[in-house]
């Protein structure tokens, strides 16, 4: 029945965005009937840890609403968020293709988010059969490891002003409304998403304010479609991120 039988089990997907109904599209276009039959959907709190690493992997995700964090908790029990996600991609598929028990990343919503889940003896009847879906999972695993290796890359050799930069940037360019981005959250936040500690943080966002790359509005980030621009530009000068 392919895509049609997709939207009759799936109806939830006519209210995404276009780019993320696509991938799903993609995702599942060679997909069975019985697979699609054994999709559930389950709404996800923001801030909820849905995986845990160590934990049996057991079960497929697929973020198709919100976004989600990767986040590493082992380094002095420090939690440290080291990379967001906003393509569709199959969370558990990576253990699955390495034949892992457990899952090898934690996972936190950034946001309410809505998750498409197969159990893994499902996803794994169907990856076997279906050569087409196996090379496409390994096309996306593969994707996804180099991103993450050239961002922490990127990230390891930067000085503190600057991490602060390319996060804002990154920022920016998902969740500015009206050209201009807020940032609610709190210097702990970002301490965690940019792998410094608190007093770097404290004295990078002094630095950025006094720079005029950002401005302050009490426990408040804002950044304007200019200070974004001159970051972005600062940022450009120093990495080949365009």
């Amino acid at each position: 029945m392919g895509e049609r039988y997709l939207y009759q089990k799936c109806p939830f997907l006519k209210a995404l965005s276009q780019e993320k109904r696509e991938q799903f599209e993609i995702y599942f276009q060679t997909a069975p009937d019985w697979l699609i039959d054994s999709l559930v959907v389950e709404k996800i709190k923001k801030g909820t840890t849905f995986i845990r690493e160590n934990n049996p992997a057991d079960t497929i995700y697929f973020i198709v609403e919100g976004l989600i964090v990767a986040t590493d908790y082992r380094v002095l029990g420090v939690s440290y968020d080291f990379m967001q996600f906003q393509k569709m991609y199959a969370f558990g598929g990576m253990e699955f293709i390495m034949d892992l028990d457990v899952y090898k990343t934690s996972l936190r919503t950034v946001t309410d988010s809505i998750a498409v889940k197969i159990s893994r003896a499902m996803f794994e009847k169907w990856i076997y059969s279906d050569i087409k879906a196996l090379k496409y999972e390994s096309k996306l695993i593969g994707e996804y490891l180099l991103e993450q290796a050239r961002n922490e890359r990127i990230v390891l050799l930067m000085k503190g002003t600057d991490r602060l930069c390319l996060l804002l940037v990154y920022h920016y360019e998902q969740y500015q409304k009206d050209g201009i981005l807020c940032v609610k959250e709190g210097q702990k936040s970002l301490a965690d998403k940019t792998g410094m500690c608190l007093k770097s943080i404290n004295r990078a966002v002094k630095t950025l304010s006094e720079q005029g790359l950002i401005r302050k509005q009490g426990n408040k980030i804002l950044v304007e479609k200019r200070q974004y621009e001159e970051m972005k530009a600062l940022i450009s000068e120093k990495t080949d991120i365009g």
